[in-house]
């Protein structure tokens, strides 16, 4: 799938979430505050790296909202910029598009591409399909969704480089979360299990020679709500590498899972500001002395 006007899907995007302004503009939501999660980095609601069964926005059932988001991340040798937008329908449909924007800085300049940027658009959707966080919250039933994202990355001078490599610049993930909040305790714990051909998350484009299929990846959240305005948390995001480079023994694009600690605040139901501490293992070590890209994530996000 194509995803050449991103602006216009934004636009569009955009569009629904003002409509939606209009239908519930008027209603007195009851969600609970941060119990709508943040902006993943993909666009999905959830933590920062990995989407939860929650459904973005702060609209409960007969309601449409949204949510709109911006991200930086730095690490030892890279930028990450992102932005993005979705749609929460009734509490159980959600619709998401995020674009991301990976500066490589200098470690472009072993490949002969200093400056690199990487820019990756992703389309999301995500379906409760069973319990309610809320009013289980005295069970052990989880809120159970499943999603999708459809990931397209922009066209580069890697592009040769990718081709020979086996992976292809459009990619779907596919991807089930269970999400517990536990009331009496403040406590979130959440997993998600991602069916994904991604390298980095699809930055690195999708599949290789040496294996085109889907990887199953685990994802974990744990979040605790310290007063009603902040949280603090941890999560683990386990990353594919499968990309070789075609040299024996080459282990120039390794991957490794991906970590963060992170607090969130909201001052009320429609902001949000959440800090981590990152660690995303090695990425390109070829090109980075196989330093750890350790370093911090910002990201604010408005919902109503």
């Amino acid at each position: 799938m194509k995803l050449k006007s991103a602006p216009h899907l934004i636009a569009a995007c955009t569009a629904m979430i003002c409509a939606g302004a209009s239908l519930s503009a008027h209603a007195e939501t009851g969600k609970l505050l941060l119990t709508g999660g943040v902006s993943s980095i993909d666009g999905a609601a959830g933590g920062g790296l990995t989407p939860w069964a929650v459904i973005g926005s702060n609209a409960t059932e007969g309601e449409i909202g949204g949510t709109a988001f911006v991200t930086t991340a730095r690490t030892k040798d890279y930028g990450l910029n992102i932005v993005g937008a979705s749609v929460g329908i009734h509490d159980r449909y959600e619709l998401s598009i995020a674009q991301q924007d990976f500066k490589t800085g200098v470690t472009g300049t072993g490949l002969g591409l200093p400056g690199l940027h990487l820019k990756q658009t992703i389309l999301g959707a995500k379906v409760r399909v069973a319990g309610d966080a809320i009013l289980d919250s005295d069970s052990l039933m989880p809120q159970i969704a499943v999603g999708v994202e459809l990931k397209n990355l922009g066209s580069t001078g890697l592009d040769g480089t990718l081709r020979a490599l086996g992976a292809k610049r459009e990619g779907v993930d596919l991807y089930v979360s269970a999400t517990k909040l536990f009331l009496g305790q403040s406590l979130l714990v959440n997993g998600t299990l991602r069916a994904t051909k991604a390298n980095q998350n699809g930055l690195l484009g999708f599949g290789s020679t040496s294996d085109n299929s889907y990887s199953l990846q685990p994802e974990f959240s744990v979040a605790y709500l310290i007063s009603k305005n902040w949280v603090v948390g941890a999560e683990y995001r386990s990353m594919r590498d499968k990309l070789r480079l075609p040299v024996a023994g080459a282990n120039g694009l390794r991957a490794e899972d991906w970590k963060d600690i992170f607090v969130a605040w909201a001052p009320n139901k429609n902001l949000s500001v959440t800090l981590a501490y990152v660690d995303l293992g090695t990425i390109v070590p070829l090109t980075t002395a196989s330093r750890k890209q350790t370093g911090y994530y910002l990201s604010a996000q408005v919902a109503f």
